[in-house]
């Protein structure tokens, strides 16, 4: 056993998970390199080429860093998994006029538990990631996820659903860097074309981050059952026919194809009728919302009226609002009005750095 004892590092391929590994490894933990196998993308659609974290030339590379740096490598294959949970969770999810965070679902609910079952079976005291972001252990002994240092790459918005139990064994490294840093760590290590790979922003299970296109072939009919609807006002009044509900998110400009001589924004899904709501700018503003499924962070219990700053969206800036714990789930007032709350997404509430919990949105219009 190393001085600093064995860890699980999840190796996608991508720049940030090999430096992690290697830079554990060059600090004296015993390593163990896994990558993850997730998804084929012949089975979205999309036989012509596999992106992202689950292709052949990620694995690959993952491997080779592992067998050059003299520490074992694994590819867990979680399809099975993954699909039943995940891309399903994304499917019903839009079809019941929500819009989905499939990568806060999967870091839930699949790959840290896939990691956590497969370092208990190799003896590894923790697990490792890439994510910019911090873990740390508050006075009050609880396991704290905190952003990153930096700000345009910090990703604790989509870890807040990890429990204690899982915190309490992961380490992220990459935390307390800029992006920058990692690329030049890695040129340094002796790997310049990693220093210079792009990333892919895309969902891994959507080609082409086409979510319509994926739907219609997931869902046999769909296209045939939604088209027809109706676009309407917030008066009710049809503004004319739109191509089926699960076919739009809160706050849309582009692809409507409806001419009202002004730009106008889905502010409502209604899938019972299969109605979508438009409006002007102004009417995608809300003022409080209700979140459930909450997973708690810093604190056991949210205190009525606790003052945080709350992220509806991963690209938010986050605005200041009261927090009021109600049936198991939390009421949230903001202090100023935000725009496009959408029932489905993530809320993550922090008290500065640190995340205080998070949930998914059920509504907003309270």
């Amino acid at each position: 056993m190393s001085r600093k004892g064995k860890v699980l590092v999840a190796m996608s391929g991508g720049i940030d998970s090999t430096v992690t590994a290697l830079m554990l490894h060059h600090e004296g933990y015993e390593v163990v390199g896994i990558t993850m196998k997730t998804w084929d993308y012949a089975s979205a659609g999309n036989s012509k080429k596999e992106t992202g974290c689950c292709n052949l030339d990620s694995f690959n590379d993952a491997r080779a860093a592992a067998v050059h740096n003299g520490f074992p490598h694994f590819i867990l294959d979680i399809r099975e998994e993954f699909g039943g949970f995940v891309v399903e969770n994304f499917v019903d999810e839009y079809l019941a006029g929500r819009t989905p965070n499939p990568c806060v679902m999967c870091n839930t609910h699949i790959k840290w538990r896939a990691l956590l079952k497969r370092a208990n079976a190799l003896d590894c005291e923790y697990i490792a990631t890439g994510h910019y972001a911090k873990v740390h252990l508050h006075d009050n002994n609880r396991y704290v996820i905190s952003k990153g240092k930096d700000a345009t790459k910090d990703q604790s918005y989509v870890l807040w659903g990890l429990d204690q139990e899982l915190l309490s064994r992961t380490i992220m490294p990459l935390g307390v860097y800029h992006k920058s840093e990692i690329r030049q760590m890695a040129h340094d290590m002796g790997y310049p074309e990693l220093a210079k790979k792009s990333e892919s922003y895309e969902i891994c299970f959507v080609p082409d981050n086409d979510y319509r296109g994926f739907l219609k072939r997931k869902v046999e009919g769909l296209e045939d059952r939604v088209a027809g609807g109706n676009f309407v006002n917030k008066e009710g009044k049809i503004l004319g026919k739109h191509k089926g509900y699960p076919f739009y998110t809160i706050g849309q400009r582009k692809g409507l194809e409806i001419a009202m001589g002004r730009p106008v924004f889905v502010t409502q899904i209604i899938p019972e009728s299969n109605t979508v709501v438009l409006g002007d700018a102004e009417d995608l503003d809300e003022s409080s919302m209700l979140v459930i499924k909450l997973n708690m962070g810093k604190y056991d219990t949210i205190t009525p009226g606790m003052e945080a700053i709350g992220k509806i969206r991963y690209k938010d800036a986050g605005s200041l609002c009261n927090l009021y714990p109600e049936n198991e789930g939390l009421r949230v007032n903001f202090y100023e009005n935000v725009k496009g709350i959408a029932p489905g997404q993530s809320a993550v509430f922090y008290e500065g750095d640190d995340v205080i919990a998070g949930g998914i949105i059920q509504k907003s219009r309270l």
